[in-house]
């Protein structure tokens, strides 16, 4: 086989395998409600297969400079998510979806005018939470609808996370660790869940999952940042890891904590 079937044997198996784990996790958001859904959807199933595929390719340092700038990255989710939220209550999708990603892209072009530290980072992440989180919290809660699955839902995800991970790859070596790092954050997880869900069960229905995953992305914040600072020193396995870890343990105490609450009221 030449080399460049072989690329494009490998690109398509990695699209294949994050497609899978993607629609996996939205076909349990669907059938859990918000709170689970928000939970599983904020794992890094989209931008964890993204940076596996990246350590392939290249080096540590490379995934600890994306890893710099996927951090601010995950604050202009934040934002994304917010302004679905508010939009998504009297709004349809398209409107609410469009506005979201505009949000998104501008906050995104900004951040790659900033010469981002660990600190800068992780300053704009505490800030980002410190306003979202209470506006979101009032919408987190709201009845989920039975869902009938339409014979689009399946191929639409498959084909919007492929493309992402196609593009990751692709790309990486042309727009660099910085470029990769942002690319591989765009939420493609949640915005896939707008698409399927807003049309068949309601903009506050789905806006709830949204806001019930405000807590998941801090502690996958928490994550990236973790990866920046251990990629280098430790290797890339082990900061892939680490991050992993540190992601379904943080949901996992939230899901923990959630329960309890429940149990005392």
């Amino acid at each position: 086989m030449s080399a460049d079937l072989t690329f494009v044997a490998i690109l398509l198996l990695r699209m294949a395998v994050t497609a899978a784990f993607v629609i996996s996790a939205s076909v349990i958001t669907e059938r859990s409600g918000p709170v689970i859904g928000a939970l599983v959807a904020t794992l890094p199933i989209s931008a964890g297969p993204s940076y596996v595929f990246l350590a392939m390719d290249h080096d540590a340092a490379f995934i600890a400079q994306g890893a710099l700038a996927s951090l601010p990255i995950n604050a202009a989710t934040m934002f994304l998510g917010l302004t679905y939220i508010l939009l998504a209550q009297r709004n349809n999708v398209v409107i609410s979806l469009g506005a979201a990603v505009i949000v998104w892209f501008g906050l995104a072009y900004l951040i790659h005018l900033i010469d981002w530290t660990l600190l800068g980072g992780i300053a704009v992440n505490v800030v980002t939470f410190a306003i979202c989180l209470p506006l979101m919290q009032r919408f987190r809660h709201a009845k989920m609808p039975l869902i009938t699955r339409r014979w689009y839902d399946i191929p639409l995800r498959a084909t919007l996370v492929a493309t992402l991970v196609g593009a990751v790859v692709t790309l990486s070596a042309t727009i660099g660790p910085t470029g990769s790092g942002m690319l591989a954050l765009y939420p493609i997880v949640f915005t896939s869940l707008m698409l399927i869900l807003h049309p068949r069960i309601g903009g506050k229905p789905t806006a709830a999952v949204i806001a019930n995953g405000g807590w998941g992305l801090m502690g996958f914040g928490i994550a990236v940042a973790l990866m920046q600072v251990t990629a280098v020193r430790f290797g890339s396995v082990i900061a892939l890891s680490g991050a992993l870890a540190t992601c379904v343990a943080w949901n996992l105490g939230l899901w923990a904590w959630g329960r309890r609450r429940v149990r005392y009221v």
